[in-house]
C-alpha cells in the first residue's frame, strides 16, 4: 500500500506543481515581423559601436627598417547583418562577409632616409556572431545574463604608395597580420560591454515595482525567464496591481492563463481578468470609491426629487427638518468584478446608498438605506499611444435594504441615480481602469536591447492621466486588434517610426 501510494504521489507531483504556479496577469510578445524592422537600425548602430573602438599603436623594426603606427581610426563598416531570434537563449545578431575600412598614421625610417603619411587599410570577410542570453533576475527584472561572442577577419589589405612603396610591400604581410589579430581581439569585448554592461545598467534603472498614482502601485515583475523561439520572444509578468497602504493585502490570483497564439503583428500584448480585478481591489481597498454629495455638490433636481420621496418620512421624523440639506451618500460595498467572454467584458458594481437629512448643529439622520446593482460594458481600445478602458451602463437596479414597500417607492428615484451614477461613479470607475498602467515598458527595454542602445529611450512615469503607452515621440503602434477571449483580453499592434532612431536617442538624452 506505501508503495502504491508514493507511485500516485510521482504521477500527481507535475499536476500539482502546475496548480501552484502563478498565471501571468500581463504578457508581451514580440515577433519576427517586430525584429524586421529593427534589423536595419541596429546594423547602423552596431557600426557606430565598433566604429568607437580604439586601436593600440604599433612600433617594430624589420631589419634596418623602424617603423611605427598610430592612429589607428574606423572610418566604414559595411556590414551585412541579420537580426533574429535564438531559441532558448534570447537573440541574435549575426554578421557575414563584410568589411572594414581604416586608416592609420605612419612614420618609416630606414637607414637615414624618414617618411611619414597616411596608410587605407580594409578588412575583409568579417564575421560576427553575438547572442544576448536573456533572463530574469532574482527580483524579476529582465537582464543580459550572458554575452556569446565569436568574431574573425578573413584577410587585411593595406595600400601603400609613395617613395617606399615597395619597401612597405615587403612588410605589408606583418603590419596587416597584426592589426587583423587587434581588431578581432577588440570587436567582442565592444560587444560584450554594450551587453553586460551597459544594457544591464539601463535595466536595473527600471523598477520591478511602481507607484500609479497615490493609491496604488503595480507589480511587473517577470514570472519566468522570457520563452525563445525561432518566431517570438514572451515574456510572462505579474501584472499585479497592491495598495500602497497595505502592501499585504493583495487579490488572490485564479484566473486563467492568457493565451498569445498570433505572429502577424509585430507586437501583441494579453490581460487577463486578474489584471484589471486587483486594480479595482486595491482602489476599493484604498477607499476611492466612495462619494458623498451634499450643499452645493447637490443637483438642484435631484434633490427636490428627495424632499418628495422623503417628505412623510421627514415629517414624522421632525417637520422642523423640513429645510434642512438632503444629502446622499454611495459606497461600494464590495471590489469592482470584471468579467471577459469572447462577447466583450463587463464590471459588475455593488453599492451601498444612504439618504440623510442635515439638521443643523445636530448629527444627521439616516431617512434610507438602498442597495445598487450596476454592470457595465467595458470596451478596450488604443487611442494615441494611449490603452483606454471606457465604461457603459448596462444595467442598472436598486432595492430598499428596510422593506419592500419602500423598494416600490424608490421607482421613482431610478432614473435620477442612474443618470447621477453616469456621471460620477462611472468616471471615477473609468479613471481607475485608465489608471491601471500596463508595463508596456518592457516593450521599449526589449526594443532597447535588440538594439544596443547604451542609453536609454526615456521611460514615462506612470501618472493619474491613464495607460499612456512609454513610447517615445516618433514611434507610434498602429494597425492595433483588440480581440476577447474567455478570460483574457490581447491587443496586437505594429511599430511604426516617423523618426530615425538616432534622432530618438538625440531627444531623450
Amino acid at each position: 500500500m506505501g508503495l502504491y501510494r508514493m507511485t500516485i504521489f510521482i504521477f500527481l507531483l507535475p499536476h500539482m506543481a502546475q496548480m501552484t504556479e502563478i498565471s501571468p496577469g500581463f504578457k508581451i510578445r514580440i515577433t519576427s515581423r517586430g525584429l524586421e524592422l529593427l534589423k536595419h537600425e541596429t546594423q547602423k548602430f552596431v557600426e557606430q559601436e565598433l566604429g568607437g573602438i580604439t586601436m593600440p599603436e604599433m612600433h617594430g623594426m624589420k631589419g634596418n627598417l623602424q617603423y611605427s603606427i598610430t592612429d589607428i581610426k574606423i572610418k566604414e563598416l559595411n556590414l551585412t547583418a541579420d537580426l533574429s531570434f535564438q531559441p532558448v537563449d534570447g537573440l541574435l545578431f549575426d554578421v557575414q562577409n563584410s568589411s572594414i575600412s581604416l586608416n592609420f598614421q605612419r612614420r618609416v625610417i630606414y637607414w637615414l632616409l624618414q617618411d611619414e603619411g597616411i596608410i587605407n587599410a580594409s578588412a575583409d570577410g568579417v564575421y560576427i556572431n553575438t547572442t544576448l542570453h536573456l533572463a530574469k533576475d532574482d527580483e524579476g527584472r529582465l537582464k543580459i545574463a550572458n554575452v556569446s561572442c565569436d568574431a574573425s577577419i578573413a584577410k587585411m589589405k593595406a595600400k601603400f604608395g609613395g617613395t617606399f612603396g615597395r619597401l612597405y610591400d615587403f612588410v605589408a604581410t606583418f603590419l596587416t597580420t597584426g592589426m587583423r589579430f587587434i581588431l578581432n581581439r577588440e570587436i567582442c569585448p565592444a560587444l560584450n560591454h554594450a551587453g553586460l554592461v551597459l544594457i544591464n545598467q539601463l535595466l536595473e534603472t527600471i523598477p520591478v515595482h511602481a507607484e500609479v498614482d497615490y493609491y496604488v502601485g503595480i507589480d511587473y515583475s517577470l514570472l519566468s525567464d522570457p520563452v525563445v523561439t525561432s518566431t517570438s520572444l514572451d515574456m510572462n509578468f505579474r501584472g499585479m496591481f497592491y495598495n500602497l497602504q497595505d502592501k499585504d493585502d493583495i487579490l488572490e490570483n485564479y484566473s486563467v492563463n492568457p493565451l498569445l497564439n498570433k505572429y502577424n503583428r509585430m507586437i501583441y500584448m494579453a490581460l487577463s481578468e486578474y489584471f484589471f480585478d486587483s486594480g479595482l481591489y486595491s482602489y476599493f481597498k484604498g477607499g476611492v470609491f466612495r462619494m458623498h454629495i451634499a450643499n452645493e455638490r447637490m443637483p438642484k433636481d435631484l434633490e427636490l426629487l428627495l424632499r418628495t420621496t422623503y417628505f412623510g418620512a421627514i415629517m414624522l421624523l421632525n417637520p422642523a427638518m423640513m429645510d434642512a440639506p438632503i444629502s446622499l451618500e454611495m459606497e461600494v460595498t464590495s471590489a469592482p468584478k470584471s468579467t471577459i467572454k469572447p462577447s466583450g467584458a463587463t464590471a459588475t458594481v455593488h453599492a451601498g446608498v444612504r439618504v440623510l437629512v442635515l439638521p443643523a448643529g445636530k448629527p444627521p439622520v439616516q431617512l434610507s438605506s438602498m442597495t445598487m446593482e450596476s454592470k457595465f460594458n467595458a470596451k478596450v481600445y488604443m487611442k494615441d499611444k494611449r490603452l483606454t478602458i471606457q465604461l457603459d451602463l448596462r444595467r442598472f437596479k436598486i432595492f430598499s435594504n428596510q422593506s419592500a414597500l419602500e423598494s416600490l417607492a424608490l421607482i421613482p428615484l431610478q432614473g435620477p441615480l442612474k443618470a447621477l451614477l453616469q456621471v460620477t461613479i462611472v468616471p471615477m470607475l473609468n479613471r481607475v481602469l485608465h489608471n491601471a498602467a500596463i508595463p508596456v515598458y518592457c516593450i521599449m527595454v526589449l526594443l532597447s536591447i535588440m538594439l544596443y542602445f547604451p542609453r536609454s529611450l526615456a521611460i514615462q512615469d506612470y501618472t493619474k492621466r491613464g495607460v499612456q503607452i512609454p513610447l517615445p515621440d516618433g514611434i507610434d503602434l498602429i494597425e492595433d486588434v483588440v480581440e476577447y477571449h474567455d478570460g483574457y483580453i490581447t491587443i496586437g499592434a505594429n511599430l511604426h517610426f516617423r523618426s530615425g532612431l538616432k534622432q530618438l536617442i538625440e531627444k531623450t538624452s
